[in-house]
């Protein structure tokens, strides 16, 4: 078996470059089998070395994967020195990890079959088309990834069983029943309360403030009340869209006899091929087509490469530029013609050439729509870039206005209202726009109208100059502005402390037996009896369950703040066991085993790295 399958990974097919997929299961390195025995290593562990190549192409992997999941914040994110060498730092671990986990894991015999890495392969997705296996897609993803069948076959196997030693360590993590219905009944409890709230905004509207606490808790707290900076902008959009013209016959025409390559396709040729490890096999299989046996049922049976054997030899559709070398000198010119036998870098081969497609040129007719469309679209574009040098030429000549700008580009500017940085007009909600507003190089001295921006180009057809018409500086607002908001702050802040005052107060009388006294005193009754579940988030019912357990027939009493502010005075007057459906009840277990489950593999990990010797490379301690 694993002969088959180490002939199969060197399969001629898999010469073949088709196109490029990312595969995402694949590790974020290649172990030991790609790696060089000389000194310019990244690390070593236990004696196994991780290969600089081999970590320099981990990170721009890491690099690539985080540029796509970050967009253009991501440029920003690269510039950032020690952000980099701490992505460097963590591909780095993440390499040594691996490789421990693989070592780990053959001192366990832990091991992946041939049968299973073949059925990895052909299960995966991305190989397949219309569902089914895709012999030219698979040979496409792992030429592009610069492997050889062996090599990508030998990282799915060690994957695969560091997968196989993870679900191991995973699998161990259990919960005791007695354990669970602890666990449950803890989650599940419910809390019967009571509760007399105090209305923090009637005891405001009764406070008094005084000219003197104003001005000291303003004075105290100027960061409260700051005006953000703000911007009037002027501008003048240039849309390549809005410029397209008529496209005629001649010009469609003329881009056709110019690009004809663009509608051709090239010969196409049509292949059969048997695998065969020695040239007597190969002979053998010769003989056996001379006596008018069936090429695909000898390719299933006899050919050690098992993606084509598959098909029964069938290669697909392949143009000149996708045929292997050993294809192309085989000499068959004619549909049905065998070769005789081949010797290749894989083995020997005999090869069939099926069928041979000549090149077609598609007639303009066909192509015509597409083409007029694309021409018009050059064409807008030609004329947008023209005048787009035409109106940053009058900007820059006459920068203290857009008026020449204006007339290059035949529209009048846009004014917009005021906006801050949180609330940027929508139609100039870009972040080369943005930026230009923003980095200050638009506004002039004290507020007053600076130059004219560049040629601000966005999304690839739409352009912008602008300048800032008006600026206000961020500054702090001035006491006469903010009075009446800093009085009703002061109220409220003296309501709230008086009544917290009063609530605990009342609930020190409650202690004491003298709860309704207390209450009738504090204008307070009690509302009729809630019950919380523990799940709540609301601060009362984080308040209720802080409590201790209440005595019996006594309830317990509490202060805590609802969601509006007020203060409330709890009285909690029973706990009562809940239940939880046994789906909730299973997920609850789950997650509980999931969470011990990783603190054991973080565990496994940490004493593999104390027990290993692990030496980083001298170039990459320089980066440190």
């Amino acid at each position: 078996m694993m002969d088959n399958l180490r002939t199969a990974a060197n399969s001629i097919v898999l010469k073949i470059i088709f196109g490029i997929i990312i595969v995402s299961f694949i590790l974020t390195g290649v172990s030991s089998y790609l790696i060089g025995g000389n000194d310019n290593y990244a690390a070593k562990v236990n004696g196994q070395e991780i290969g600089r190549p081999q970590f320099e192409n981990a990170v721009a992997r890491e690099r690539n994967r985080q540029q796509q999941r970050w967009g253009d914040k991501f440029s920003e994110m690269a510039a950032n020195e020690n952000y980099m060498n701490s992505m460097r730092r963590d591909v780095l671990n993440r390499l040594i990890d691996e490789a421990l986990l693989d070592q780990y894991a053959k001192s366990l015999n832990l091991g992946i079959s041939d049968e299973q890495v073949k059925k990895a392969i052909f299960a995966t997705q991305a190989f397949q088309s219309n569902g089914k296996f895709d012999n030219a897609r698979f040979n496409a993803i792992v030429n592009q990834m610069g492997m050889s069948a062996d090599q990508y076959a030998q990282a799915l196997r060690n994957q695969m069983t560091s997968q196989q030693l993870i679900n191991a360590v995973a699998g161990t993590d259990f919960m005791l029943k007695g354990e669970t219905d602890e666990l449950v009944a803890l989650v599940s409890q419910q809390r019967v309360v009571r509760e007399a709230v105090i209305d923090v905004n009637a005891l405001a509207a009764k406070q008094t403030v005084s000219d003197e606490e104003i001005k000291a808790f303003y004075d105290q707290n100027k960061g409260r009340f700051v005006s953000p900076e703000q911007f009037r902008v002027s501008y003048i959009k240039l849309d390549a869209a809005s410029m397209q013209d008529a496209v005629s016959e001649a010009e469609v025409q003329a881009y056709y006899d110019r690009h004809k390559d663009e509608f051709t396709q090239p010969q196409r040729s049509r292949y059969s091929v048997i695998q065969t490890k020695t040239e007597s096999d190969a002979k053998a299989v010769l003989d056996a087509l001379a006596k008018g046996e069936d090429f695909a049922t000898l390719a299933k049976e006899k050919s050690t490469d098992v993606i084509s054997a598959r098909n029964g030899g069938d290669m697909g559709w392949l143009e000149a530029t996708t045929t292997p070398d050993e294809l192309k000198n085989a000499g068959l010119k004619e549909k049905g013609q065998l070769s005789g036998v081949i010797k290749s870098s894989v083995g020997f081969l005999v090869v069939r050439l099926d069928d041979i497609e000549p090149a077609k040129v598609k007639p303009l007719s066909e192509a015509h729509d597409d083409i007029a469309a694309k021409v018009k679209h050059e064409k807008a574009l030609d004329a947008w870039f023209a005048l787009q040098q035409k109106v940053s030429a009058a900007a820059s000549n006459e920068n203290d206005s857009l008026a020449g700008a204006e007339q290059a580009a035949g529209v009048k500017a846009v004014e917009t209202g005021w906006f801050g940085r949180d609330n940027l007009p929508e139609e100039l909600n870009f972040k080369p726009v943005s930026e230009a507003i923003f980095n200050g190089s638009l506004v002039g001295v004290n507020g007053t109208p600076g130059s004219n921006s560049d040629i601000i180009t966005v999304e690839g057809d739409r352009a912008f100059v602008l300048r800032v018409s008006e600026h206000k500086a961020e500054a702090i607002k001035p006491l006469a502005e903010v009075k009446d908001q800093v009085s009703d702050i002061v109220k409220h802040n003296k309501a709230q402390q008086q009544a917290k005052l009063d609530a605990e107060k009342v609930v020190a009388e409650l202690k004491a037996g003298k709860g309704d006294e207390a209450l009738k005193a504090a204008g307070l009754s009690f509302s009729a009896p809630k019950t919380l579940p523990r799940t709540a988030q609301d601060p009362v019912s984080l308040a209720a369950f802080a409590l201790p357990l209440p005595a019996k027939d006594k309830p317990g009493y509490g202060v805590a703040n609802d969601l509006q502010g007020n203060v409330v005075v709890l009285a909690l007057d029973e706990v009562k066991a809940g239940t939880l459906p046994d789906a909730q009840k299973a997920q609850l277990v789950q997650g509980i085993t999931e969470n011990n489950a990783q603190i054991a593999f973080e565990a496994l990990m940490s004493n593999l790295r104390k027990e290993a010797e692990i030496k980083i490379g001298k170039s990459i301690a320089q980066e440190e």
